[in-house]
């Protein structure tokens, strides 16, 4: 069983993409934010957001639309 961390809404209201500087969505399901804009999603590790461009994970076109 995986535990699901909340991240906190006003967390989520200051954290950018550290490349693009856009705003970030959270996929509670992935546990990752995801920049858009940069095509980026940004692991959560222990509720902790890993704004490191060399951590994050490539995502492909189609979920970048979503």
């Amino acid at each position: 069983m995986t535990t699901k961390t909340n991240v906190d809404p006003k967390l989520l209201e200051i954290l950018v993409c550290p490349i693009t500087k856009q705003p970030l969505r959270y996929d509670e399901t992935t546990q990752e934010l995801i920049s858009d804009a940069a095509g980026l999603a940004y692991p959560i590790r222990d509720g902790i957001p890993i704004m490191l461009a060399d951590e994050a994970r490539q995502l492909d076109d189609g979920a970048a639309q979503s």
